[in-house]
């Protein structure tokens, strides 16, 4: 048992430094560029990711809600929630007027053909029988 966690420990450190290396900003990595940290990380087994962990990277919350990648970096608004987005909250607001106005024609449809039934109805257990109406 004892053995096993020899070898997994480390390779769980390994792991765990190598992924968050990748997805660091560059601008973030301290001393080294990135990439050498990545072949640190990866040569050097045990000490390797030790040594990411404890200064190869700065440690402080990144300003302006910035993620790791560099894509999602330079395509952010400024709106992190949908609740403080206001353009967010007006298509909602629009969707919910276009939902409402279907439902009303809905509705009506359906009090149009309850009452057309009914005449049918009406109209049928009387003596005499009345045509459809014709749509």
């Amino acid at each position: 048992m004892f053995r096993a966690l020899m070898y997994l420990l480390p390779l769980a450190l390994t792991i765990y430094a190598f992924i968050d290396c990748l997805n660091t900003p560059e601008d973030e990595a301290k001393h080294l560029p990135k990439i050498a940290w990545v072949f640190i990380i990866l040569l050097f087994w045990i000490v390797g990711p030790i040594v990411w962990l404890a200064a190869g990277k700065m440690r402080t919350a990144p300003a302006g809600g910035r993620t790791p990648s560099e894509w999602h970096r330079n395509h952010r608004t400024q709106w992190v929630a949908p609740d403080d987005n206001p353009e967010f909250l007006k298509t909602l607001r629009e969707e919910n007027k276009k939902d409402e106005s279907v439902l009303k024609d809905w509705e009506a449809d359906l009090r149009r053909r309850e009452e057309e039934l009914k005449r049918r109805e009406r109209g049928s257990s009387g003596p005499e029988e009345s045509a459809p109406p014709a749509s």
